[in-house]
């Protein structure tokens, strides 16, 4: 854990869908905002089929782009919605990555949420190399937080499925500024 211009930036190993402690939650979507496989699996089915009724209207969305929607039955607030790159394919992958980070931290400020969890977004079936992802993420919400838009946001936090995602984004995040 980090402490970055008074807000607490932290990786943790879990599930994306238990974080009853943060208030919005990011969901690695695809552009049509329906359930799939993965992160957007695992939240479409916590959340229950309210939650595709709400991102039904909102869809598609680009890459790069985040969209906010109340959580259904999940125990957060909200479920941020952002489409990350397919690596090699939408370019520049790196600035596509980033928008996803800094766009879900700014809807979800706009929106009151004091804490928000993200996913290793587009390291999945997207591609993106974990380290690379880590790098390019952290460097981001970094950059977000000593930008000082954040008003509400005091806590970010990476979660981390697998044990050398979660490695790789903390020694990150150890070693980022």
């Amino acid at each position: 854990m980090r402490r970055i211009s008074g807000i607490s930036v932290e990786c943790v190993r879990g599930d994306i869908t238990k974080q009853p402690d943060i208030d919005a939650v990011v969901n690695a979507a695809n552009r049509w905002l329906a359930p799939g496989g993965g992160v957007a699996g695992a939240i479409h089915r916590a959340a229950g089929r309210k939650l595709y009724e709400f991102c039904r209207r909102l869809a598609p969305i680009k890459p790069g782009q985040a969209v906010i929607t109340p959580a259904g039955e999940l125990k957060n607030k909200f479920v941020v919605h952002c489409l990350g790159p397919v690596y090699g394919k939408d370019v520049p992958s790196d600035k596509i990555l980033a928008d996803c980070y800094r766009n879900s931290l700014k809807v979800a400020d706009e929106k009151g949420a004091q804490s928000i969890a993200f996913p290793a977004i587009s390291t999945g079936v997207f591609g993106y190399p974990v380290k690379e992802a880590a790098e390019v993420s952290v460097d981001a919400v970094v950059e977000a937080v000593e930008g000082g838009f954040l008003k509400n946001l005091k806590k970010i936090r990476f979660v981390l499925f697998s044990k050398n995602d979660f490695e790789i984004f903390s020694e990150v995040l150890d070693n980022a500024g």
